[in-house]
């Protein structure tokens, strides 16, 4: 299963997270606010009798809101907390057999920041990102 990947897109940048790290894809029904949450932190949301902290991606890598993100969320656990991070599509999951290159050229700094390398799908360049980075923001990587 290491060479499974979910393919998905995030402020329309195709990207890719290793499948062992994902619970599940949902699609959200309403999200509540967490007044004084970080940027990053877009609410909580129910799911299977669990809360689940709502990342928006975009926010936390430091981009303007596209607008285009639904409520389709890919859902990981990280330290026994289950986050469902928002992005724009969500492809398939995909055996890619090559592992991930190093990244070469000049990323901005909220990609770099959670980049871990370059993997190569069908002719098409993914970004494969840690999900730990995403759900940490921007403003916990600035405050390191």
């Amino acid at each position: 299963m290491e060479k499974l990947y979910l393919i998905a897109t995030i402020a329309g940048q195709p990207i890719a997270i290793r499948a062992s790290l994902v619970e599940s894809v949902v699609d959200l029904g309403d999200v509540a606010p967490v007044p004084l949450a970080p940027s990053h932190v877009a609410g909580l949301a129910a799911l299977r009798s669990k809360v689940l902290t709502v990342i928006c991606c975009e926010c936390s890598l430091g981009l303007a809101e596209t607008g285009s993100k639904g409520k389709r969320a890919v859902v990981v656990s990280v330290d026994g907390h289950h986050y469902g991070l928002l992005v724009g599509s969500i492809d398939d999951a995909r055996v890619i057999d090559e592992p991930p290159q190093p990244i070469r050229g000049r990323l901005e700094a909220g990609w770099a920041r959670v980049a871990l390398g370059m993997l190569e799908l069908d002719g098409e360049a993914l970004l494969l990102v840690d999900p730990e980075q995403i759900i940490a923001g921007i403003e916990e990587a600035q405050a390191a």
